[in-house]
């Protein structure tokens, strides 16, 4: 244990300055806490108010080599951008810190904040639906509240607050055991499968989507359930009227493009990564091409941009191609490597 330091050649680094990196926000972070706390209180700050683990097995928080810099490491060792972003947060509205050192954080979020995302958190995510539309009401305008009147035994609805650091594939199955009323005897990786099974029969037959998601779900093999979860069928819209009725009111189609997305991933709370898999009723009637259908989907997809989603397409042909898990496999390694 002796000469033990995370970092120690950081003991006195300067106040970071404002641009977006890992490094910046980690940097931010420690100087607020060490500038506002003792030792002594930056333990029980870190434990019993952020609620933090610590990961170390060998290792004791409150061992007297440690400066108040290692400790913090201690407790984020390994942590990605995403991660830090959501303790920024948390150090700016929930611990008393000094407001000069505040100031620093806030100036990260802002920059981070500037780099896009969608402004809004997330309220209410209905996904996997494998049966009929359901039918939702608004229960209160006011504070956007919604619920399902009928249908709703062949969705999913995900009740929590979704983490600033976005929603990975163990949240889920947490929420699915509880969900579920799963004992603590039935192992995690169970959960899991369980879980897996009934957002993989959301998707049907259709085999693009199911290509799709089964690249994506090979990156949960080994117990690895610490990442983005990719969430299949996922509500954007609602329009409770069905093309039917509209046609039979002499209206043209939807007022609301894309009420559903093929595949959802909150990356945080507020880079969101949305995944369209075209196969030709996307830009055809038939076998005749049709320009009316594609302005549409280009249509949406601006609009999704201009809000602040990312939205990434394939086609359904290259996902027929013998090359298409590698391909796809690819992909996702690209996408999370940029994204977190």
């Amino acid at each position: 244990m002796n000469n033990f330091n995370f970092l120690s050649e950081w003991d006195s680094a300067p106040k970071p300055p404002v641009k977006v990196s890992s490094r910046g926000f980690r940097l931010a972070i420690e100087e607020s806490m060490i500038g506002s706390y003792t030792r002594e209180t930056l333990e029980a700050v870190l434990h019993e108010e952020l609620r933090l683990p610590w990961p170390k097995k060998d290792y004791h928080p409150n061992d007297s080599n440690f400066s108040k810099r290692d400790v913090i490491k201690g407790y984020t060792s390994g942590w990605e951008l995403p991660q830090l972003v959501a303790l920024a947060r948390r150090v700016v509205a929930e611990l008393d810190v000094e407001e000069v050192l505040r100031a620093d954080v806030i100036a990260l979020l802002n920059e981070y904040d500037r780099g896009g995302g969608v402004g809004a958190p997330t309220k209410n995510l209905i996904f996997a639906a494998n049966g009929p539309k359901p039918d939702l009401v608004i229960r209160d305008a006011v504070s956007n509240d919604i619920e399902i009147v009928r249908n709703g035994e062949f969705c999913l609805i995900y009740d929590q607050p979704v983490p600033a650091d976005g929603l990975k594939f163990r949240q889920l199955i947490q929420w699915w055991r509880k969900r579920e009323e799963l004992p603590d005897s039935v192992l995690e990786r169970d959960v899991g499968i369980n879980l897996h099974q009934r957002l993989r029969a959301s998707i049907g037959g259709n085999p693009v989507e199911l290509c799709v998601f089964d690249a994506y779900a090979s990156r949960y093999n080994g117990d690895n359930f610490d990442v983005p979860v990719l969430i299949p069928q996922v509500y954007l819209h609602f329009d409770p009227s069905t093309q039917l009725a509209r046609r039979a009111a002499g209206q043209n189609g939807s007022p609301l493009a894309r009420q559903r997305m093929d595949f959802l991933i909150l990356f945080s709370d507020r880079h969101r990564v949305v995944i369209e898999v075209d196969g030709k009723q996307h830009y055809a009637n038939g076998e005749i091409a049709s320009p009316t259908l594609y302005s549409d989907m280009v249509a949406e997809d601006r609009r999704l941009k201009l809000t602040g989603y990312e939205v990434y397409r394939f086609g359904g042909a290259e996902l027929m191609k013998p090359n298409a898990p590698q391909l796809l496999t690819e992909f996702f390694d690209q996408l999370s490597e940029r994204m977190l």
